[in-house]
């Protein structure tokens, strides 16, 4: 295997990870602090609902690819590659 290959794979698979992690860190998070109002704005308001949970996965797909390029910049930055 080429070494550009490894270095993509290598970098592919760190990035895969880090955001599995994130992902699972942010889903916690909102469960815990927002389930309760979440599930009653559902079912007092669903098209409210409609637009929060919308907002909530736009949100997360921004804020969580920011926090993976950030911290891959930062381990490539300490790391020297």
């Amino acid at each position: 295997m080429k070494i550009k290959t490894k270095s993509l794979l290598k970098t592919y698979a760190l990035e895969l990870g880090l955001y599995a992690v994130l992902v699972l860190v942010y889903f916690f998070l909102v469960l815990h602090f927002l389930a309760a109002r979440l599930v009653t704005l559902h079912h007092e308001h669903p098209s409210q609902y409609a637009i929060v949970a919308l907002g909530l996965i736009v949100g997360q797909g921004i804020f969580l690819e920011y926090c993976t390029r950030f911290l891959l910049g930062w381990l490539r930055r300490r790391g020297g590659n």
